[in-house]
């Protein structure tokens, strides 16, 4: 059966806060298992080995009698918690505590014993028969493998241990066991065992109490969690709240800015940038709309004028003037296109544009109609990375800036910067540009000389254009003083895509 289309499944929770709260838990969880099994681990460890340790240090004591010369019925042996059996070496037991009488061996997991002590003690009886200067030397030395106090015999060296279920009782038994051998050369295995109930039910008692702690643990672990979430997103809610009321169309309100610095703080303080840089792109292409309006309204009721005179007075048709006034209205209306797609983020593909070439093709295009010469300084086979036709329109619109405030002539150079980029200026001999006016002259619709007519100063975008292609192509457009004291205009382009 399929899963409805679009309902998550119910591990996979789309809340935040949900996710984050299970995410926890189940670290937590893990953390806590791994640690209360480690716990557990290290606690039997340690009650087992002081349980090894209790059966060995019995079947030392018992193993040293019997080495000692002891007969296995005469030893004392422990009962209860502690057990002992011994079985000699064809299998039979010997001797055993009361609980293992009747039992078989426990086991045969005993150690055999070292091969050098059962040879020196089978070797006991030999050395009886030597001459008097070998008895001389016995009275003198301990044979080796003997333990001089075990009165001949010994005791075996490895230790070896088991865990067994005993007939009858209800815990294990951990029993080590090791090899003994008498005085008269006979081998017996020593079987000691040490109750693990009382360890086992330690471990039993921790191992039930961490299990049922884990439970209430991982609850408090999870409502902390949802809680601390829910706080710390409670500044989301009320910038999610806000933006929905700013969504309805005042840009001028900004979201709240919670007094914490860490990630929430800046992401409303991104998210105010934002909104301030959309509050005045929206009032920037308001003035636009504005200001093209007003623009176009002009030459369009001129225009008109021209034509209902034209209609009833035909001879007062001034087709010269008339058809400069349409050409305005064109260029205007070419202008505006041209921002409307910068603006819109409209990027025509970029290739190799051989800069040169475009320079000395707009100023001779344009030399029939100039008002004062072009001087022409350029070095030959530049080039630069961009859009040919946004380049050409800047070019223009910077010669045409300058024809109209120059006196007597006109300068253009174009040089190398450094690797990367290059460098073109043009130049004039008129008034200039005041120092505090060389930034607004590149906004929309700004004329310094608002008294002078609009035929002479058009309609305020040459300079804007040149500022939003110089952008885009990654370069800059600024002003300074001209040698001829004019303006001089500098636009610097970037030679290769190298940078982009």
């Amino acid at each position: 059966m399929k899963r409805a289309e679009g309902k998550k499944p119910f591990w996979r929770p789309e809340s935040v806060r949900a996710r984050t709260t299970v995410g926890a838990t189940l670290v937590v969880a893990v953390a806590l298992v791994a640690a209360g099994l480690l716990v557990v681990t290290l606690l039997r460890d340690n009650l087992y080995g002081r349980a090894e340790l209790t059966a060995e240090v019995n079947a030392q004591s018992v193993a040293g009698q019997l080495a000692s010369g002891a007969a296995p019925t005469a030893i004392e042996l422990p009962d209860d918690d502690e057990l002992v059996q011994i079985v000699d070496a064809d299998g039979n037991v010997v001797a055993a505590s009361e609980d293992l009488e009747s039992a078989a061996p426990v086991g045969s997991f005993a150690p055999e014993p070292d091969p050098v002590e059962t040879a020196d003690a089978a070797e006991t009886d030999d050395e009886d028969g030597d001459d008097s200067d070998d008895a001389e030397d016995d009275d003198d030395e301990t044979p080796s493998g003997e333990d001089p106090t075990t009165g001949g015999g010994s005791v075996g060296s490895r230790i070896d241990y088991e865990t067994v279920t005993v007939p009858g009782e209800d815990a294990s038994y951990r029993f080590a066991a090791l090899a003994a051998t008498a005085p008269d050369g006979r081998v017996y295995a020593v079987y000691s065992g040490a109750s693990l109930e009382t360890q086992e039910e330690a471990v039993a008692s921790v191992g039930a109490t961490m299990a049922w702690a884990l439970v209430p643990l991982l609850l408090v672990v999870a409502v902390v969690t949802w809680l601390v979430v829910r706080r710390a997103l409670r500044p989301v809610r009320a910038i999610q709240k806000e933006l929905i009321e700013i969504t309805g169309g005042d840009l001028s309100r900004r979201v709240p800015v919670p007094a914490s610095r860490d990630e929430i703080h800046s992401l409303a303080r991104t998210t105010n940038m934002t909104l301030a840089a959309l509050d005045a792109a929206v009032a920037q292409q308001r003035r636009f709309v504005a200001d093209a309006s007003h623009e176009l309204r002009s030459p369009l009721a001129i225009l008109r004028t021209q034509l209902e005179i034209a209609r009833e007075h035909p001879e007062l048709l001034d087709l010269d003037a008339t058809l400069g006034d349409v050409t305005r209205l064109q260029d205007l209306a070419s202008d505006l296109l041209l921002l409307a797609r910068l603006d819109a983020g409209e990027r025509p593909p970029h290739v190799s544009v051989p800069f040169t070439e475009l320079v000395r093709e707009e100023v001779a295009r344009r030399a029939a109609t100039d008002r004062v010469p072009v001087r022409l300084d350029v070095k030959e086979d530049l080039s630069v990375w961009g859009v040919r036709g946004h380049l050409a329109r800047a070019v223009g619109n910077l010669l045409a800036n300058a024809q109209r405030h120059a006196e007597s002539a006109v300068s253009v150079r174009l040089t190398v910067e450094d690797e990367d980029w290059l460098r073109l200026e043009v130049a004039d001999d008129g008034n200039g540009v005041p120092q505090g006016q060389r930034r607004r002259i590149f906004d929309r619709f700004v004329r310094l000389d608002e008294s002078r007519s609009r035929d002479e100063g058009g309609a305020g975008l040459g300079l804007a254009i040149v500022q939003d292609v110089a952008l885009e192509h990654h370069g800059m457009v600024y002003v300074l003083d001209a040698p001829e004291g004019g303006a001089l205009f500098r636009l610097a382009l970037r030679r290769t895509e190298r940078g982009w």
